[in-house]
């Protein structure tokens, strides 16, 4: 009879470290699910307040359009022009709060910026337009 008792509660030991370790791999998955949905997208910081004197992210923050802003910013992407209508040079920058905006310079008012690539630094003026990728400035000539 004991040899049947310890070979018993062999198995409820081993039952036990099992369902310890299914637990232990569990509480991993849904910690790493948690991380990985609590990450902010590569647009904006999102979580964060914009800064008092940044028009750019107040604006963005509120889906406010047209507002008369200007900034500096890094070039991330050069588009090609866009020519339906009045032609326009088109570029991705990124602001120092990591923000990304879509530049489109009217290249039929103002000449084109010559030689513009990826990592130059640009300052601009223009009319603020918001979408969920982060905004417009048009109106920069």
């Amino acid at each position: 009879m004991q040899n049947m008792s310890a070979s018993c509660v062999e198995e409820i030991a081993l039952r036990r470290r099992a369902n310890a370790v299914l637990i232990a791999a569990a509480v991993a998955v849904f910690a790493f699910i948690f991380v990985a949905c609590a990450s902010p997208g590569p647009a904006t910081k999102q979580g964060t307040a914009p800064p008092a004197d940044d028009p750019i992210g107040r604006a963005f923050a509120s889906g406010t359009s047209d507002v008369q802003v200007d900034g500096e910013g890094t070039v991330i992407r050069v588009l090609p022009d866009d020519v339906d209508g009045s032609r326009h040079q088109r570029f991705t920058v990124q602001l120092a709060s990591g923000q990304t905006l879509l530049i489109t310079h009217n290249i039929d008012l103002a000449p084109r910026i010559a030689g513009l690539k990826v990592g130059d630094s640009v300052g601009f003026n223009g009319e603020y337009v918001w979408n969920e990728k982060g905004g417009v400035i048009h109106w920069t000539h």
